[in-house]
Order: C-alpha cells, then structure tokens, then sequence
C-alpha cells in the first residue's frame, strides 16, 4: 500500500489541528477528579449521547484561546491539547470491566500521553504530596529527565520539562504535549500522516541501544519553535525489526479489550479533505465510518496502517 500522493489542501490548510486524543474510562467519578484536581486540568465540556449509552468529557489546561459558540459555550475541537475521556456507561459498576492501557503484551500499542512543564522537579513533588502512581520517577532508570505516572485506569502519563521561548504566550505552566503510539513499518505509516493527512514530521530520534527510533509530528510548528513547549503533537515509535514480521501486529485500542479510542484532527472543511482523499486513494483507505455517513454525524474515521483510528471534525462543531 502506498501513499505517495500528496493530499496538497491538506498540506496548505493552515486551519488543521491535531485537536485531542480520546481513552476510555471505566469511572468518570473517578478520572475527572484525578485529571482536574491533581493534574490541573479544567474540565471543558460533557457530552451524554443517550441513545449510546456514553459520555463524553473534554479537557485541557487553562488557555485564553478556546472559541466560544454563540450562547458563550466553549468548542473543545478549535484548538490543540485537548483531551477527551470517554465513559460507557455501566461500566463503573462492573467489578470485572478493565480497560487495555496499551503497554502490556499481548495488547500493546498505544503508549501515552505526555504532559510538560518547566519546572519537572516541582510538579513530580506536587504529585507525590497528592499521592499519585508513579510508573517511573527521575531518578529511576537512565533517563534522569522525564517521569512517568498511572492514571485511575493505568493509563500512562509522561512527565518532562520544555525550555521558555520567549514567543511563547500560554500563561498556564503545563501542556498536553504529545500523543504516543507504537507503529510497525515508518515506510507505510510515515507517508501515511505527512502525504495524506499533511501533519509534518518535526523531529526523528534514533536510539542505537533500546533498538527504536521515535518521530515527532505535529501542524503549525514554527522553525526553531520548542517541541515541548507546544500542544497537539503525535509520537510514532518504531521498535526495529517489527516491519520485517509479516505476522506481527499492534493493538489499536478498540479491538478488545478496548482502550485507547482515537486522535482527532479538525479543520474548517473536513468534508473536502475527506473527499480528496477518496479521490486520490481510493480502496487504499478504510474509513469507519465516511465523513457524514455514520449515527453521529459531520465527522468521519479513517484507519492509519496500523489500524489506529483517526477522527476527522469541523473546527467549530458545537456539541
């Protein structure tokens, strides 16, 4: 399968955004809290779909650049660094329902979210006097600069430092910096991100020792602009070898047992970039569903190589 044509609208369209990433949860009595009062998230917005059976709530850090409809509600899909918690319900009363965080065999493949700050030592010590999970602290391993911690579903959560830009104009101190999933072959899912869905690989690091090589990719990222100190971005890791097994496969999250859910990607006119790349890729993309063909409408799902799931939404969708 390739993907060498260039999606060209989608590379010029400066309105696309990496806008959030969806995980399910078992407890939203539990996981808001653990997201707004530990971790200093504000909650945005909830969503109940009746008919479904789900709900759904929108986070991120505190910012002066959210969009507001016209009743003065906030559109969690306008900007980056959003997270959305997605709750089945029932699911909080069943003593044997447990989520996938992805980073366990045989059912890996969703990693983590990433949160960054620029002080790493005062928010670890922030954490631990709240009594929160740590997967790994800084001192811990070889890696002495990031940490990582658990969230109520074991879902992890890295924890790092970005340097001050003096562009920068966030007042908040943290950041829903980055996404992370494992991929199988860079060949296929490379292409896959920077031709048809136009997001731009930032940054390729290549660990000789652990055997992997991680790619940043991210939209609107300015030359010499920090990758830590932005919102929105994907990390793919490569762990070498997996492309030359032709029985090897990653989990996506929504196979059972479920977890991880999607990224999203919005745009001012999702419907033309999903039709585009329909025209130039035919049968090669598997959608699910089309753009406006599904229960909920005026978005679309399309499947990456590795059968992750991306959403596709207007920037101004009101929930």
């Amino acid at each position: 399968m390739s993907y060498d044509k260039i999606i060209e609208s989608a590379r010029n369209d400066a309105s696309l955004t990496l806008n959030h990433t969806c995980i399910r949860i078992k407890d939203p009595k539990i996981s808001v809290p653990f997201y707004t009062e530990k971790l200093g998230m504000k909650l945005l917005k909830r969503k109940d779909i009746p008919d479904l059976k789900f709900s759904l709530y929108f986070l991120s850090y505190p910012r002066d650049d959210l969009p507001l409809d016209p009743e003065g509600n906030v559109i969690p899909f306008g900007v980056p660094g959003i997270l959305e918690l997605t709750h089945n319900w029932g699911t909080e009363t069943d003593p044997n329902y447990k989520l996938s965080n992805g980073n366990e065999e045989p059912h890996r493949g969703y990693g983590h979210i990433c949160i960054t700050t620029k002080d790493i030592d005062a928010m670890c010590a922030k954490l631990e006097d709240v009594n929160v999970n740590f997967k790994k602290r800084l001192v811990d391993g070889r890696q002495k600069d990031i940490a990582f911690i658990l969230d109520p579903d074991n879902y992890w959560i890295e924890l790092c430092a970005y340097q001050q830009d003096q562009r920068d104009k966030n007042p908040n101190d943290y950041r829903l910096n980055h996404t992370m999933i494992r991929i199988k072959d860079p060949a296929k899912t490379l292409p896959f991100y920077e031709n048809v869905l136009g997001i731009k690989v930032i940054e390729k690091s290549v660990h000789e020792n652990g055997k992997f090589t991680l790619y940043f990719l991210g939209y609107g990222l300015e030359e010499g602009e920090s990758k830590r100190s932005t919102q929105g971005m994907l990390e793919i890791t490569h762990n070498w070898g997996t492309e030359s097994d032709p029985d090897f496969h990653y989990h996506n999250g929504n196979d059972k047992p479920q977890g991880y859910g999607h990224i999203c990607i919005a745009s001012d006119d999702p419907e033309k970039i999903c039709k585009e790349i329909e025209e130039k890729y035919g049968d090669s993309i598997t959608w699910a569903p089309k753009f406006n063909h599904g229960k909920m409408k005026n978005l679309a799902f399309i499947k990456d190589p590795d059968n992750y799931s991306i959403e596709i939404v207007p920037r101004g969708i009101v929930l």
